[in-house]
């Protein structure tokens, strides 16, 4: 059974950055990515990275965040910069089989793709203080 743990998370002002860690063993051959969940909305797709490394971003996180991989140390990261109040919520780490959504891809695909997920973590607190 593969599991995946998040770290990195905590609480930082506005404009500031963080860097989550997910730390699991999926299959080499799947994509994984960050979502995030804030109280009373929505799931939302943040960042995913494929097997080949290509990379793809929700609208909302686009030219602010970056995701990445360390594939020796089974880690992947994502790093946020300009840290909104918006930007807050619990960030979860996620691996399956499915191909990536493209940048700019509505927010259904970003669902559909969460659904073929079939490795979730419990996810990180972030929260942003204005």
């Amino acid at each position: 059974q593969v599991q995946l743990v998040e770290s990195g998370g905590g609480s930082v002002q506005a404009g500031g950055s963080l860097r989550l860690s997910c730390t699991g063993n999926p299959e080499s051959s799947y994509s994984m990515g960050w979502f995030r969940q804030a109280p009373g909305k929505e799931r939302e797709g943040v960042a995913a990275i494929d097997s080949g490394g290509a990379t793809s971003y929700g609208n909302s996180v686009k030219d602010r965040f970056t995701i990445s991989k360390d594939n020796a140390k089974k880690i992947l990261y994502l790093l946020m910069n300009n840290l909104k109040p918006e930007d807050a919520g619990r960030y979860i780490c996620a691996a399956g089989p499915s191909a990536i959504p493209s940048n700019g891809a509505p927010n259904g695909r970003w669902s559909w793709w969460s659904n073929g997920m079939e490795y979730w973590g419990k996810g990180t607190l972030v929260n942003i203080s204005s």
